[in-house]
This record gives C-alpha cells, sequence and structure tokens, in this order.
C-alpha cells in the first residue's frame, strides 16, 4: 500500500499493467505500448471547499476508475508505480 495521502480533490491511482501482446498474439515491445487508461484507486483527499461548502469525494478506495491518457503526475513508491490526479481527471468509475 503506498504511504501518501492525497490533499484535497487529488486521487492516488495505480494503473493497470499495459497490455503485452494484441488478441491475435503479436507480443508488443516496450517502445510501442499504449499508456494504460484505467487503473485502481489506491488513496483519496479529503475533498475540496468552494464558496464556503464542502464537497465530498465521489471516488473512493478501490473503484476502478478510466481517466485520460495524459493526466496525472507520474510518481514511484516504492518500486510501484501510480498517478496523482485531480478527481476531475477521471472520467468515470467502470462498475
Amino acid at each position: 500500500m503506498a504511504s501518501i495521502k492525497p490533499l484535497g480533490d487529488h486521487v492516488l491511482v495505480k494503473p493497470d499493467v499495459a497490455e503485452e501482446k494484441t488478441a491475435s498474439g503479436i507480443i508488443i515491445p516496450d517502445t510501442a505500448k499504449e499508456k494504460p487508461q484505467r487503473g485502481t484507486v489506491v488513496a483519496v483527499g479529503g475533498g475540496k471547499y468552494e464558496n464556503g461548502t464542502k464537497i465530498d469525494m465521489i471516488v473512493k478506495e478501490g473503484d476502478k476508475v478510466l481517466y485520460g491518457k495524459y493526466s496525472g503526475t507520474e510518481l514511484s513508491l516504492d518500486g510501484e508505480d501510480y498517478l496523482i490526479m485531480r478527481e476531475n481527471d477521471i472520467l468515470g468509475i467502470v462498475g
């Protein structure tokens, strides 16, 4: 588990592993792999304030989410890769 607590409306996401090969069995080299656009929420901030009103977070730990291709900031903790992004960078929750 990551030892970082996002602040405000930020979310810490563990990206899914990039595809190693195509459906037809062709192995994809590291240089040609697409960045994953889905992952699992590991930690969430406490929410944000707008006009003096607290707005709670919609996503929660454990949610599978979709996000934009270039969303968030990449970081590495304990040898694991993560993304930290604002909640509004998340496009949806996978049910």
